[in-house]
C-alpha cells in the first residue's frame, strides 16, 4: 500500500500516478473533486510528467481518471475540471454520455492577456465544467459572492444591474457562469512552484470549494501542482486527499507554513480507512 508524504489532521498526501491511488479509493468515499490536469501543451512539469500526446492518446489518458473520479464520487457529489474548451467540449461530452454526470454549468473564466491565434477568434477564456453525480446534496450558492465591480476614479459601482444597483447585496453579486473577476494563472509573484509552471489562481478552487461542500467533507484533487486546493481545504475544514506525481517538497512546505495545520496521525488514519486504503502500518 503507498505511504503518504504528508497527513495532517484534515488530509493526507500521496506521491504517485493518480490513477495507482485512484484506483485504490473506495467507489462513492469522495465528497467533491477539483481536477486541474496538464492541457497537452507540451509543457516541462517535471521528470515524469508526460505533456505531449498524441490528441487520441490524450483523451484517452483523461477518459481515464475521469472514469475514477466519478467512481469515487458520492451520490450528489460534486466535480470540477479545468481546462482549455477544446478539451472540454470532448471531457464534457463523455462525462454526460458515458459516465452520467449532469453538467450543472460551463464557467468561463476571462483570459487577460489572450491573443488571437491563425484563423480563430481571440481566445477569451478557460473552461471549468462544474458536473454532478445525479442532483447535488451541496449547493451554497449564497456562500460565495465576488465584488461589486467599482470604478477605480470615483468609486461607483460600474454596472447599473438593471436599475436595482441600490439594492444590491452588501457582500457582492451572486455567481454566474462567467468569471471576469479572476485571471485563471496566479502571478509568479506567488507561486510555490519553482519551476515557473502556470499555477491556478487559489480563488477557483476556492469557489468550488465552498460552492459544493460543506466543513469535514472530503475534497479530492488528483493534480495537486502548488497545492492550492489542499490548502484552501485546510483553511476552510474540510478534510482532502492530495495526489502529485512531480516533487511534493513546495506542497508539504506551504501547507507546514499555514497556522492552522496540525499533524495528527490518528486523523489520517481514520481518513484512509474511510476512503478504502489500508494505513500503512497496519
Amino acid at each position: 500500500m503507498p505511504t503518504p508524504v504528508l497527513s495532517t489532521r484534515r488530509g493526507v498526501l500521496f506521491q504517485n500516478d493518480c490513477l495507482e491511488i485512484l484506483r485504490l479509493l473506495r467507489s462513492e468515499s469522495i465528497d467533491m473533486v477539483f481536477a486541474d490536469p496538464p492541457f497537452n501543451l507540451g509543457k516541462c512539469y517535471g521528470g515524469t510528467s508526460v505533456d505531449c500526446m498524441a490528441e487520441s492518446d490524450y483523451l484517452v489518458w483523461c477518459k481515464s481518471w475521469l472514469h475514477e473520479l466519478t467512481r469515487v464520487l458520492k451520490p450528489g457529489g460534486s466535480l470540477f475540471v479545468f481546462q482549455l474548451p477544446k478539451w472540454a467540449v470532448a471531457l464534457g461530452h463523455y462525462l454526460m454520455v458515458d459516465e452520467r454526470m449532469m453538467l450543472r454549468n460551463w464557467i468561463a473564466i476571462s483570459i487577460k492577456n489572450g491573443f488571437s491565434r491563425g484563423k480563430r477568434l481571440y481566445p477569451a477564456h478557460y473552461a471549468l465544467l462544474y458536473m454532478t453525480k445525479g442532483s447535488p446534496s451541496v449547493f451554497n450558492k449564497d456562500s460565495v459572492r465576488y465584488p461589486i465591480p467599482t470604478c477605480r476614479h470615483c468609486g461607483t459601482p460600474i454596472p447599473d444591474w438593471g436599475g436595482y444597483r441600490n439594492r444590491m447585496h452588501p457582500q457582492g453579486v451572486t455567481l454566474s457562469d462567467v468569471w471576469t473577476d479572476i485571471s485563471p494563472v496566479r502571478h509568479k509573484k506567488t507561486k510555490t512552484r519553482p519551476s515557473g509552471i502556470n499555477e491556478l489562481d487559489p480563488r477557483i478552487p476556492e469557489r468550488a470549494i465552498l460552492l459544493s461542500t460543506n466543513p469535514h467533507d472530503i475534497v479530492l484533487d488528483p493534480f495537486g501542482g502548488g497545492g492550492v486546493t489542499y490548502r484552501l481545504a485546510e483553511k476552510h475544514d474540510r478534510r482532502w486527499i492530495g495526489i502529485e506525481i512531480e516533487d511534493c517538497s513546495p506542497i508539504i512546505n506551504s501547507i507546514l507554513e499555514m497556522p492552522i495545520v496540525e499533524r495528527d496521525p490518528d486523523g489520517a488514519i481514520n481518513l484512509l480507512v474511510e476512503i478504502g486504503i489500508e494505513p500503512p502500518d497496519s
